[in-house]
């Protein structure tokens, strides 16, 4: 009796065993079957080059590179507001620092970099007097990446004398705000000078070239570039057949040196923009003779502008001197009626 119980134990276990394996069987094949069809055939319908992709992979934030050519590490901020998936873009200038050469434009552009609106083109660009056949989406490229909110300017000094470049830079935006820094004409030309015999040794002493046949008896030779550009009044008028006066500042390259953070006041009102830039960011450098920055964009020590601000000048005989700046008197007191100004050049 035991063993025909025993018998039917194991038959029974043998039925369930064969009737679990068959309910499994089924199941799986079910469940490997629809896994196949949901998955693409991509053996069977291959990608064909220049088709859209239907399915990949992406990020709802673009990646912009806030790097610049002249900038080696990106600025905690920036950082922290590509974590946040803000999108940074490149625009076209809303502002432009114009000129005048030697008058103390990259000191401006260096100054009001630091504030935190404000995202600056590293180098000069030259699109409106070199470069601008090559259109506004090429300009837009040459521009740093900005996010909502922040000013974009641009400086290259030639824009000032360059005769098409109003009319071009009022095509671009008519409401442009403008920045021209000057500075006595008779300095700016000596500063001008320097920095071309830097260049270039075998040059004429400066007080040949001023002179149209090289002596100081005969006069000025006003087709000379550095005598020429110092003429503002003349190039002024063009700006003002295309922008009206509010929407130029003229900032003084001499009170840029001795108090910048007063001029920077200035820009930053002129621009629209909160007084982030003052006093605290300034030191005064007695061996250049320049105001110097305790930190800037991409620096976070002390520095100086380049070596070659606050070069020396060459030593010009007095004479030549008191010829320039009675040359340049008239144009002068052009300028300050022009202005509004009186920026008190001797």
């Amino acid at each position: 009796m035991e063993i025909l119980v025993s018998r039917k134990v194991i038959l029974a276990l043998i039925v369930l065993a064969a009737t679990s394996f068959y309910i499994t069987f089924v199941f799986n094949s079910c469940v490997v079957s629809s896994i196949s069809k949901a998955i693409p055939k991509w053996r069977v319908h291959p990608v064909v080059p220049n088709e859209v992709t239907l399915v990949h992979y992406s990020t709802s934030v673009r990646v912009v590179s806030l790097l610049e050519d002249n900038e080696t590490s990106i600025s905690p901020k920036y950082k922290f507001f590509r974590e946040q998936g803000l999108r940074p873009e490149r625009q076209l200038p809303s502002a432009l620092i114009i000129g005048v050469k030697k008058g103390g434009t990259r000191a401006l552009l260096e100054f009001i970099r630091i504030h935190p609106d404000v995202r600056a083109a590293g180098s000069e660009v030259h699109f409106f007097d070199k470069n601008y056949m090559k259109g506004f989406q090429w300009y837009r490229t040459r521009m740093p990446a900005t996010l909502d909110g922040q000013l974009t300017i641009e400086k290259t000094p030639s824009y000032f004398i360059t005769k098409e470049a109003p009319r071009r830079v009022q095509l671009m935006n008519p409401s442009t705000k403008l920045l021209v820094v000057v500075r006595d004409p008779v300095t700016r030309a000596i500063s001008d000078y320097a920095q071309a015999i830097s260049k270039k040794c075998d040059m004429k002493p400066f007080e040949q070239l001023v002179f149209v046949n090289g002596s100081i008896g005969s006069i000025i030779d006003t087709s000379w570039g550095p005598v020429k550009l110092g003429i503002y009044s003349r190039y002024l008028t063009r700006w003002l057949k295309f922008f009206p006066l509010s929407q130029l500042l003229f900032v003084s390259g001499e009170r840029l040196v001795l108090d910048p953070a007063i001029e920077l006041k200035r820009v930053q009102d002129f621009l629209g923009l909160k007084r982030v830039v003052t006093e605290k960011h300034f030191y005064f450098n007695s061996t250049k003779g320049f105001p110097c920055l305790f930190k800037s964009e991409g620096h976070s020590a002390p520095h100086c502008l380049g070596k070659t601000k606050g070069r020396s000048h060459p030593y010009v005989d007095p004479v030549v001197l008191q010829r320039l700046r009675n040359f340049y008197r008239p144009f002068n007191n052009h300028f300050y009626q022009m202005t509004g100004i009186n920026f008190g050049w001797a």
